[in-house]
C-alpha cells in the first residue's frame, strides 16, 4: 500500500521543465469513467504547482486538492464526515454518515456482522475501469484517535511486519520540506491540517502462493481536524516518475490507485475507522484471486491495532500522547515568554 528503504540512489534531477517532479495521481488519466473526470495533477511542467522535498533538487508536485478530496469523500462516507465536521461524539461516526452512494457507484456487500471487529465490508468491482475492486472496511475501536500512530502501522517496516509477513521494506523517502506549502495549497484548513506529506517506497517479499515480489511508489498524507478526527490518504505515482525508484532491478509494479483511512471519535475513548483501498497487484494475476488477500491483510492489520489503541493508561500510545501534550505546552509557554513585554 505504501512506502522504501534507506539504500536509495539519489534521483536523476535535472533537465529544465522536468525538475525531478513527483506527481500525484488518484486514477489513471486515460479512460476515467464518469465521476472522476478532472485532472488531479498536470503532466506538463509549466502547469504544475510544486513544493520542495527535504532532498535537494527533488520537487513534489501538489495535486488539485479540491478534486482529490472530492474523490475520497465520494468513496468514503466517514471521510466526508471527518472533512465536513459535525459527526463526532456519542451517536457519531458511522451513526451520522450519509451512506447513499453517489450516482454510478454501486457498492456490493461482502460481509456484515456487528459482532466482528471488521464489521462491514463492501466493494465495487472493476472500479473506474481499472480492473481491481474498490474495497471498503468498517471498524469500531476503543482508544483515542491518533492519525500518525495509526499510519505507522502501514508506513513503518517494523510495525507493518506485525501484521504483514510479506513486507520487505516500507519507508518515507521524500518528505515535503515545508508543510505550510501543502496547507496553503489546501486552502488554509479547508481539508484539515496536513501534518505529514511525502513520497514512499514499498517492497514486498515473494508470496507463498506464487506471487513474485512487488514494489510501489506512492504519495501519502495525514490530515488532522479540530474535532479530533483524522484522515490518512495516498495514491500511486505514475510511470513517468519512475526515476524516483531506488537503483537496482525493477520488480513487478503494484498500484494503490487510491486509499484512505478516516478516523472519527465516537466518545471519550472510542472511534470509528473506515479503510478504503483499490489495490492492483500487477502482473497477470486475476483480481478475483487477489481481492481476498487484501481482505485477509486488512483484517490482520486491525487485529494487531486493536490492543495497541485500547491499552489505555500507561500504554505506549498513552505515553506518546502525554509527551505530545507536554511538548505543546512547553511550546506555548516559550511563545508567551517571547511576546511578553
Amino acid at each position: 500500500m505504501e512506502s522504501s528503504s534507506s539504500s536509495y540512489a539519489m534521483p536523476r534531477t535535472s533537465l529544465a521543465g522536468r525538475c525531478a517532479v513527483v506527481g500525484l495521481l488518484l486514477a489513471s488519466s486515460a479512460g476515467v469513467s464518469s465521476g472522476f473526470t478532472a485532472s488531479v495533477f498536470q503532466e506538463q511542467a509549466q502547469l504544475q504547482r510544486t513544493a520542495p522535498s527535504k532532498t535537494e533538487g527533488v520537487e513534489i508536485e501538489l495535486p488539485d486538492f479540491e478534486e482529490m478530496f472530492s474523490r475520497i469523500q465520494a468513496i468514503s462516507p466517514l471521510a466526508k464526515l471527518a472533512i465536513q465536521g459535525g459527526g463526532t461524539g456519542e451517536g457519531g461516526g458511522f451513526g451520522k454518515i450519509d451512506d447513499v452512494a453517489p450516482e454510478g457507484m454501486k457498492w456490493k456487500k461482502v460481509e456484515s456482522n456487528k459482532r466482528k471487529l471488521v464489521h462491514h465490508i463492501d466493494k465495487i468491482d472493476n472500479f473506474q475501469g481499472l480492473g481491481p475492486p474498490m474495497q471498503r472496511f468498517r471498524v469500531s475501536l476503543e482508544g483515542p484517535v491518533h492519525g500518525m500512530e495509526f499510519a505507522s502501522f502501514i508506513t513503518s517496516t517494523e510495525r507493518r511486519l506485525t501484521w504483514d509477513p510479506q513486507i520487505d521494506q516500507v519507508v518515507e523517502v521524500y518528505p515535503i520540506n515545508d508543510l505550510d506549502a501543502a496547507n496553503i495549497a489546501m486552502g488554509f484548513g479547508k481539508f484539515g491540517d496536513c501534518e505529514k506529506l511525502g513520497v514512499g517506497y514499498t517492497l514486498t517479499q515473494a508470496h507463498p502462493i506464487g506471487i513474485s515480489p512487488r514494489e510501489q511508489l506512492t504519495l501519502c498524507g495525514i490530515q488532522k481536524f479540530h474535532d479530533g478526527s483524522a484522515l490518512i490518504w495516498g495514491t500511486e505515482l505514475e510511470d513517468w516518475h519512475n526515476h524516483l525508484f531506488p537503483e537496482g532491478e525493477r520488480k513487478t509494479r503494484g498500484r494503490s490507485h487510491l486509499f484512505s483511512v478516516a478516523l472519527v471519535p465516537t466518545g471519550e475513548n472510542t472511534f470509528d475507522a473506515e479503510y478504503v483501498l483499490q489495490l492492483d497487484f500487477g502482473g497477470n494475476l486475476p483480481h478475483w484471486m487477489t481481492a481476498p488477500l487484501v481482505v485477509d491483510s486488512v483484517k490482520s492489520m486491525f487485529k494487531v491495532m486493536k490492543p495497541y489503541f485500547a491499552e489505555g493508561e500507561g500504554g505506549e500510545l498513552d505515553k506518546i500522547m502525554k509527551q505530545e501534550q507536554i511538548d505543546q505546552e512547553n511550546l506555548l509557554h516559550g511563545s508567551s515568554i517571547l511576546f511578553t513585554p
